[in-house]
């Protein structure tokens, strides 16, 4: 089964003829995400179909972790490329729909779902999304329970809920987060081979992870990198990640870190 990171929460998954995509956005513009000032919310979201077709030109499944610009923005182009279905909440489509996704392909999801497809299976598990600060808050938080005009901007994409995957691929249990939290009741004793986790978040949170699911061999780390960067460049970390090698080691389950573009065979 071979991995390739494409930068934040982006993977695709291949495995013979079978390929599932995690929150594949490629197209990468400026945000300001990662400086002092932080994001601007009004930063017009776009797409680059250039540089989506130098990378992905198929895939089965589509896993929407959440609603957030950095998982999201490409989703609408991607799915329409490959008509894999895409697997998110009832916000997520919505926001899609708004954003032209062909409806047909749209599969909104809650947690607790076993989902049988060729090649591989899909669990889904309700999630959370990593807080910070001293409100414990995120950014662009709330749902949409009914189509919203067209996303223009970052903030209109809503977090809307946060989603945990669990690939059963190769013959490998994959448990992709996209953030660093999670559900403490949706994953205990939970039985996986590798773990997708992201740095940042509440002090603890992986320490608390790893107690929570059964132990694991692999731990690959997502999410770490200075999404205003381009793909083409190597990943600039923006923060640090000995704390979440620390965490996993300790564990004695081994760290992967890919650099963009970098794939690994598991």
């Amino acid at each position: 089964m071979e991995l390739t990171w494409f930068g934040t929460h982006a993977w695709q998954l291949r495995c013979g003829k079978s390929v599932v995509l995690t929150d594949p956005w490629l197209t990468r513009f400026k945000t300001g995400t990662f400086t002092p000032e932080g994001a601007d919310p009004k930063t017009k979201l776009v797409i680059k179909p250039e540089v989506i077709d130098k990378h992905l030109s198929t895939a089965d499944a589509i896993l929407v972790h959440h609603g957030h610009y950095d998982h999201m923005t490409d989703v609408p182009y991607v799915a329409k490329k490959t008509q894999a279905t895409v697997l998110c909440t009832e916000t997520h489509a919505n926001l899609l729909r708004a954003m032209k996704t062909p409806n047909e392909v749209l599969s909104p999801v809650r947690g607790g779902e076993y989902l049988p497809f060729d090649g591989f299976t899909i669990e889904v598990f309700p999630s959370l999304h990593s807080c910070s600060g001293k409100r414990h808050a995120y950014a662009y938080p709330g749902y949409r329970y009914e189509v919203p005009p067209r996303p223009r901007v970052i903030e209109d994409l809503v977090e809307g809920g946060t989603l945990a995957f669990v690939i059963t691929i190769g013959g490998l249990r994959i448990l992709s987060l996209s953030t660093a939290n999670f559900d403490p009741n949706a994953l205990r004793d939970l039985q996986v081979d590798v773990v997708f986790a992201a740095p940042g978040g509440e002090p603890g949170i992986t320490d608390r992870l790893l107690q929570t699911i059964k132990p694991v061999r692999k731990v690959i780390a997502t999410h770490w990198d200075d999404f205003d960067k381009p793909l083409d460049d190597p990943g600039v970390p923006w923060t640090d990640l000995a704390p979440l090698r620390a965490s996993v080691e300790k564990t004695g389950a081994e760290l992967i870190v890919l650099d963009h573009l970098q794939k690994v065979t598991l």
